[in-house]
């Protein structure tokens, strides 16, 4: 079982990060470790660590102690689609395997639009992060995850199922699933809408959702209940905190920094309904774009947080 403090994790896995800093050269590429389906991992989004590379933040991930990760292909990230080369990705995929991290997630961010243009890119996009995917890793459970965009959810809603069901045709063909993320103030906000959308496409093998408290607290929505109706669907979990803002609106935290949410509460339940994928801890723009914001102060500060969530809850995570 993995310590709640960072950098205690076990010395083979130290040595592997380590090792893998020094040998992101090298063209050797072997599949990366079947993730365990009876544990639930601990990850963190490469969203948060801006100014690091990606062959340099996955040995800082795994000596920290983390699981998981999740790439940020977002256009203008490091890790976006057009930023690696062939060569990128083999020694991506190299250092992933040698410091034992397992690929969970790309997060993108397409909305669907009236603009065909937009569409086009965005399909493209997908395409694109699906390829990636499978250049990365051989990890069958790891998703492509996006937001859906603003506006009225009864004026959009039709035009996301039209959207998010030509996407789901693209990462079928790859054999990756895409998930759905409802957000905060977004068209689509709640896990029913995201249901909802499922539905109308017949309930496709390769669409879920991502589960994100977050955007639920504060809005009437009760964890336990949003758990229960979204576990079946949800490939892909983002762990943050919430605060109301005094002067109104709300603020993104790290998770596990405030009393907000019960974080050792919603591992148990996800568990106990069945999920098993990845707790990944997510940085909101809110904080990596203010002025100081320290992405491995971060990377340390949500393991410390979300390893004593774990331990709380009683889930198990990889040995």
């Amino acid at each position: 079982m993995h310590s709640s403090f960072p950098f205690t994790s076990p010395s083979r896995r130290r040595f592997l990060a380590t090792a893998a800093l020094a040998s992101v050269a090298s063209p050797y590429v072997r599949a990366a470790p079947a993730e365990p389906r009876n544990t639930m991992t601990l990850g963190f989004s490469t969203y948060g660590a801006r100014g690091i590379t990606t062959e340099h933040v996955l040995p800082i991930l795994s000596v920290t102690g983390y699981d998981a990760v999740e790439l940020t292909a977002t256009k203008g990230f490091d890790a976006a689609p057009e930023n690696m080369s062939t060569m990128r990705r083999r020694q991506v995929r190299r250092i992933l395997y040698d410091t034992e991290l397992v690929l969970t997630s790309l997060m993108e961010h397409t909305v669907p639009s009236d603009d065909a243009t937009i569409n086009a890119g965005n399909f493209q996009r997908i395409e694109a992060a699906s390829e990636l995917v499978r250049d990365l890793t051989d990890n069958k459970h790891c998703v492509i995850q996006t937001v859906l965009g603003g506006g009225d959810w009864d004026k959009r809603k039709n035009l996301l199922v039209d959207h998010v069901g030509k996407w789901v045709e693209v990462t079928t063909e790859h054999d990756v699933t895409c998930c759905i993320k409802p957000h905060r103030g977004g068209g689509m906000s709640n896990p029913a809408q995201a249901l909802w959308i499922m539905q109308q496409l017949g309930n496709p093998q390769r669409l879920r959702m991502v589960y994100d408290f977050s955007h639920y607290i504060y809005t009437g929505l009760d964890l336990q209940l949003t758990v229960e109706q979204a576990v079946s669907k949800t490939a892909h979990v983002a762990v943050k905190d919430t605060i109301k803002n005094p002067k109104g609106g709300y603020q993104f935290k790290l998770p596990g920094s405030t009393a907000a949410i019960d974080f050792a509460l919603l591992i148990k339940r996800l568990f106990q309904g069945g999920y098993r994928g990845d707790i990944s801890c997510e940085v909101s723009s809110m904080l990596w774009r203010q002025a100081g914001y320290d992405p491995r102060q971060a990377i340390r500060t949500c393991y410390k947080n979300m390893s004593l969530a774990f331990e709380k809850s009683g889930v198990p995570r990889p040995e």
